[in-house]
């Protein structure tokens, strides 16, 4: 079963989605570089096949991470992070955090994606008027 977040436990868990997001960035930018270079040159100052998957299989876990955890990974670049939860009226949303974001501030229906996206009212979500 899919694990469904309060907005208080999905919020418990950003300081580590932040660590693990700030490593994934890295690796992606130096993924980005390294086969650039590899493919314009042949050469890199990061390294060749061997570290590029190396960076591929460290990304993999990383995101495996937020999978294990019941996140949904909606995007690399940028990170976008989904946490299922549901309104008190039933209806499911998404708690929604985007890279560059100091904190969980969001949520869509589920359906709607993220041109859904509303503000979090404090720690409660709110369905919208």
């Amino acid at each position: 079963m899919d694990r469904i977040f309060t907005v208080e436990e999905a919020k418990s868990l950003l300081p580590k989605v932040l660590e693990h997001v700030r490593e994934l960035v890295t690796l992606r930018a130096d993924l980005a570089e390294l086969s650039y270079d590899l493919k314009q040159s042949g050469l890199s100052a990061i390294g060749g096949i061997p570290e590029s998957k190396a960076f591929e299989a460290r990304m993999d876990e990383i995101l495996s991470w937020f999978a294990a955890e019941g996140m949904e990974i909606k995007g690399v670049a940028p990170v976008l992070i989904d946490f299922p939860a549901v309104l008190d009226d039933g209806v499911s949303v998404r708690l929604c955090w985007m890279e560059g974001e100091e904190e969980l501030a969001w949520y869509h229906r589920s359906e709607l994606g993220f041109a859904g996206r509303r503000p979090l009212l404090g720690d409660h979500i709110q369905s919208p008027a």
